[in-house]
């Protein structure tokens, strides 16, 4: 093979130094061309000579370093004369090894691959991977991925000319997370990717909008590719909109309904919980026999989501806690669960009563039909709309109701997917924004959060075998459930400032690879660390720009308030939003 075809074609001038020393992911360089030395910084790429003539292992620079030691002279003096010692510089660089490279590998010509098939030899020459090398190793990352697998997210920091292309497979199936301090620009990060999904014909994202910044996608007559809905808020309770979401109170298992009304410590706290699963159970056997669904009542469970009456429930509680026994002689006693009830049902009379809970205890006439609840779902899992993306928007929902919505949506969603036919499933994706509002470290998580925490980590354990993962953001990952970022196998880290933060990060990756945190402060607005199984080098990448930009950027505090008085109009009208608590009035 001709060396203008090579990938990889070095020169004297590029040639740095030989192998010192070699451990089991790092290598010493001890560098003979102290010139080179001062144009590499850390993350400078190092080609290593392998064991054939076709074969480089390629290494990330970590650390350079200089120290000059002394000398004898060559030209020692004769008789008494003093010896002047002369310093010597010692050059090292020390890389990680993250790939190998190949110019003829079978029938294949210039490719890469992660991981090092032999470790370096030692006096191997060392070789700096720059200028046009550079270039043309940078383009060959993304070459190999198939023309409908590849995800361009921008240019290569190292090569400007170069696309940024991953594999936009392995992003999404291994689940991946976006991190970046605020500002940093993870929310045009995100609207890039979405961007990107809904060039394809049937995506299928659900983009959990915890502050409504993603509105704009949604905005057709200003080319929005999204599909937009609301979770349901105090004011649409009364005539909802198509676009609004109600989660029925049906929809949650035992122990979700549990969490929100038991308290642990009553002491009747079992009896509470063992009434409350008898009349859901028996109520929704009713429901079953009344649409007639014999088979489906031969297995139904409690948890099983089937529509009831809430007054329903709330007449057979009741009717227990003032039900009278019947003693020796047909005498009236106290009954076996009289009075026993009562604080349970004041409980959830009172979650009944509290309208910011309208989305799940007031949901319109229809959602008690049995049909509803697919319709629903259709909507949700379905590009019947033509729309694959969908935003739903949570910014109304009070943030002590928030993990129950999240956590409740979350499971109904996999819980679809799980029980679909294997064959005829189609892959989702839960984009989870603003992640650390709702999934917590489980040590800081409260009854009610901890069981929306087990549904995300459910998904997280368990979905890539189902075609159901997760994409987490946060600008606070020390914030987020270990659970959940552990099992993610992607990265894209922008900015991040905070210590403890950046620790989480080092944490989640493999030892070799922990020292490129310390760029992560450093990057520039809408630049990313990306690293992990979808792409084959870790990278620092300039995001390209999204076309729809979200409501999300930062105010020009000093320029506005320099230009701009405070509206008074708007500030009373905010007041009677937050008394009603409803945008809009």
């Amino acid at each position: 093979m001709s060396n203008e075809h090579q990938t990889l074609n070095f020169s004297d001038q590029d040639l740095l130094g030989k192998v010192a020393s070699v451990d089991t992911s790092r290598v010493a360089i001890d560098v003979s061309n102290s010139t080179l030395l001062t144009r590499i910084g850390v993350g400078a790429l190092i080609g290593i000579k392998g064991t054939t003539e076709h074969e480089y292992l390629v290494g990330i620079a970590e650390r350079v370093t200089r120290s000059l030691r002394d000398e004898l002279p060559d030209d020692l003096p004769q008789g008494d004369e003093l010896i002047a010692l002369s310093s010597v510089p010692t050059d090292v660089v020390q890389c990680v090894m993250i790939g190998t490279f190949r110019t003829v590998d079978g029938s294949k010509t210039n490719t890469f691959k992660r991981g090092a098939d032999s470790f370096p030899q030692i006096d191997r020459q060392c070789f700096v991977i720059a200028g046009a090398n550079l270039q043309r190793f940078m383009g060959i990352l993304g070459a190999d991925f198939p023309e409908n697998e590849r995800l361009k997210l921008g240019k290569f920091v190292a090569d400007r000319t170069a696309d940024a292309i991953i594999s936009g497979d392995k992003f999404f199936q291994r689940h991946a997370a976006i991190l970046g301090s605020t500002g940093s620009g993870k929310s045009y990060a995100v609207a890039l990717i979405l961007e990107r999904a809904s060039k394809l014909k049937f995506p299928n994202i659900l983009v959990f909008d915890m502050h409504g910044e993603y509105e704009p996608l949604a905005n057709k007559k200003g080319g929005g590719f999204a599909t937009r809905f609301r979770i349901a808020g105090p004011g649409d309770l009364e005539a909802p909109a198509d676009d609004v979401l109600f989660l029925p109170y049906w929809l949650l298992n035992r122990d979700e309904m549990l969490a929100m009304i038991l308290d642990r410590s009553d002491q009747n706290a079992p009896n509470q919980a063992s009434r409350f699963t008898r009349h859901v159970r028996k109520l929704k056997q009713q429901t079953l026999d009344r649409e007639k669904k014999v088979e489906i009542a031969k297995t139904f469970t409690v948890d099983s989501p089937i529509p009831y009456e809430l007054s329903d429930l709330m007449e057979c509680l009741k009717k227990d806690n003032t039900a009278k026994g019947v003693g020796v002689g047909g005498k009236e006693v106290k009954g076996e669960w009289e009075d026993k009830l009562t604080r349970f049902i004041s409980r959830l009379d009172s979650k009944i009563e509290d309208r910011r809970y309208g989305f799940m205890f007031k949901p319109p006439a229809q959602a008690s039909n049995y049909d509803w609840l697919a319709k629903q779902a259709r909507n949700l899992l379905a590009c019947e709309s033509g729309c694959g993306i969908k935003i739903i928007d949570f910014s109304e929902v009070p943030a002590d109701v928030l993990p129950i919505v999240t956590g409740t949506l979350a499971r109904f969603l996999y819980d679809i997917q799980f029980w679909m036919n294997p064959d005829k499933r189609t892959p989702v994706t839960l984009l989870c924004d603003e992640a650390h509002l709702y999934l917590p470290v489980r040590d800081d998580a409260d009854a009610v959060q901890k069981q929306a925490l087990g549904s995300f980590e459910r998904i997280a354990k368990e979905g890539r075998k189902y075609g159901f993962s997760i994409v987490v953001v946060s600008q606070r990952p020390s914030d987020v459930s270990r659970t959940i970022l552990s099992q993610c196998n992607n990265f894209m880290s922008l900015r991040l400032t905070n210590e403890t933060d950046q620790a989480v990060i080092r944490r989640l990756m493999p030892d070799s690879l922990a020292g490129l945190t310390s760029i992560l402060p450093l990057l520039d607005t809408g630049e990313a660390l990306v690293l992990g199984d979808s792409v084959l080098l870790p990278s620092r990448i300039k995001l390209d720009l999204p076309t729809i930009v979200p409501s999300s950027s930062t105010r020009e505090f000093w320029k506005d308030w320099g230009s701009q008085s405070p509206n008074v109009d708007a500030i009373s009208n905010a007041v009677e939003c937050l008394r009603s608590q409803t945008r809009g009035v």
